[in-house]
């Protein structure tokens, strides 16, 4: 599956990030690589409002980025994009608040999910206890009376050859 997300409708929802930073963008996409990664999906995020010369699309491993030019919005790009694949749009979650972009996935019978259900997603991804490692299973005590043995062999001096 792939997300097809509304970066700046998203971006409010998750602690720790506002629109108001200047790397709230490369913030979002820094927290979503272990999360995509870890669902073994990809993203497409839209960012609206690029800079002059910003606009277009970057790749960041598991996602990709579309930077919206002054004078466009990401939610026309999405619908744009949500258009272009189609049936294979079903294979996709939209990931947004606004209702007019959830009118355009909701058409092609893409998944959707509120900026605030996947802000709620990824914190529980991130709130996950850590899997323990796995442990070394202890010595039987055949094992133990092999390595006492090998270890003895030669008393209390080295093997010939691994004298100081």
């Amino acid at each position: 599956m792939q997300y097809i997300i509304d970066g700046h409708n998203l971006i409010p929802n998750i602690r720790g990030l506002t629109l108001s930073d200047l790397d709230d963008e490369q913030a979002l996409i820094d927290l979503l690589t272990p999360f995509l990664r870890a669902k073994k999906s990809r993203a497409m995020i839209f960012f609206d409002r690029a800079a002059t010369g910003q606009a277009g699309q970057r790749n960041f491993g598991l996602i990709k980025a579309v930077f919206v030019p002054a004078g466009q919005t990401a939610d026309s790009a999405i619908a744009s994009y949500i258009r272009q694949l189609k049936g294979a749009s079903q294979n996709h979650t939209l990931v947004s608040s606004d209702r007019t972009v959830q009118a355009s996935a909701r058409a092609y019978h893409a998944a959707i999910l509120t900026s605030q259900e996947f802000s709620q997603l990824l914190q529980r991804f991130y709130e996950q206890e850590p899997q323990p490692a796995p442990t070394e299973r202890a010595l039987s005590p055949e094992e133990v009376k092999q390595w006492e043995d090998l270890f003895n062999q030669y008393g209390s001096q080295p093997p010939d050859g691994l004298n100081p």
